[in-house]
């Protein structure tokens, strides 16, 4: 089973996140000494507990820790940004890294709507999400594909290391974003972790696909989320600090990735009732895998993403070392 890694960079309470971010480094080069496939950074902005609002940026840093590993964001979100210069930013970067970066692309804003205005450059209204259009214009530079109408046609021939690119996905949680990457014949990556389980998304995305140079065949990953320890009890306790940060998502609070036993005291006088389509995968490595062979038959997956959000940070290196072995 092919397992490859999404870090969002998690800022324990008590921590900074430039300590995260290093973090980051550390477990990527880990996963790079594992075997993991692929290595992605996660894009969320105004938050106290996730440090990677930049991905594109700590790539750059994680290709110089990595040797092996494929590299990339999961994902870029693609509405807060001008799409020449994501395919500028990633053509130096897969110069850098050639046949190693991938350009994960998103919707979603990785944020409330307020921040996600405040990181639009023109201000005088809020944008329309045009994210199909995007798509295409991103590819079009890559490909020198732009109609000839197109007002920026020529910068196709300009992006600055055009003999390397990398392998563009497309990322979602909705059939919208699984139709979309079947018609334009790219891979799909499927939030799990976001929907819950959602195999009809797979065989919306298999039904839209048109094969395309590159991709000739349907590519899917499924990222889930997943927390293993030496027992399951650990990996139950490990996995409360999570559970109290979405609970208070829900409640408009964002805070600190809290410690271990801040959490199981919370969750205590708080219940939290898990969705009955949200499946965390949390247990030991032999229940792990278990419960991630079933995910992949579920979505007849290609490759499984592993991701979770854990206070400390050897607990999180042992919980991917663990899946390794």
């Amino acid at each position: 089973m092919r397992l490859s890694v999404l870090d969002q960079s998690p800022i324990a309470e008590g921590g900074s996140g430039g300590q995260a971010l290093r973090n980051s480094l550390e477990l990527a080069a880990l996963a790079d000494d594992l075997g993991y496939h692929r290595f992605w950074m996660a894009e969320h902005h105004a938050t106290p507990a996730l440090a990677s609002a930049s991905p594109e940026l700590m790539l750059a840093a994680l290709g110089r820790e990595t040797s092996r590993i494929r590299i990339g964001t999961g994902g870029v979100m693609l509405p807060h940004y001008s799409p020449f210069k994501v395919a500028e930013s990633f053509s130096m970067l897969a110069g850098l890294f050639p046949g190693r970066v991938d350009l994960g692309l998103g919707r979603a804003p990785g944020s409330d709507q307020l921040t996600a205005y405040a990181l639009q450059q023109d201000r005088r209204q809020r944008v329309q999400m045009e994210f199909p259009q995007q798509v295409q214009e991103l590819l079009g530079y890559y490909d020198r594909a732009l109609p000839d109408q197109h007002p920026f046609r020529h910068l196709a021939q300009t992006l600055p290391c055009a003999e390397a690119q990398p392998d563009i996905w497309i990322l979602g949680s909705s059939p919208d974003s699984a139709e979309l990457a079947g018609a334009l014949g790219l891979p799909y990556c499927i939030a799990d972790f976001i929907a819950g389980e959602a195999p009809l998304l797979a065989d919306r995305y298999r039904a839209a696909f048109r094969p395309s140079p590159r991709a000739p065949a349907p590519q899917l990953i499924v990222c889930c989320w997943l927390v293993a320890a030496d027992s399951s009890a650990d990996a139950q306790w490990l996995a409360g600090p999570s559970r109290m940060m979405f609970a208070h998502l829900q409640q408009g609070q964002l805070i600190a990735v809290p410690p271990p036993d801040v959490a199981a005291d919370w969750l205590a006088r708080n219940p939290v009732p898990t969705p009955a389509n949200r499946r965390p995968i949390v247990g030991t490595p032999a229940e792990c895998r278990s419960a991630l062979e079933a995910k992949a038959a579920l979505y007849g997956a290609d490759e499984l993403m592993l991701v979770n959000i854990l206070h400390g940070h050897a607990d999180r290196m042992n919980s991917y070392r663990l899946m390794a072995g």
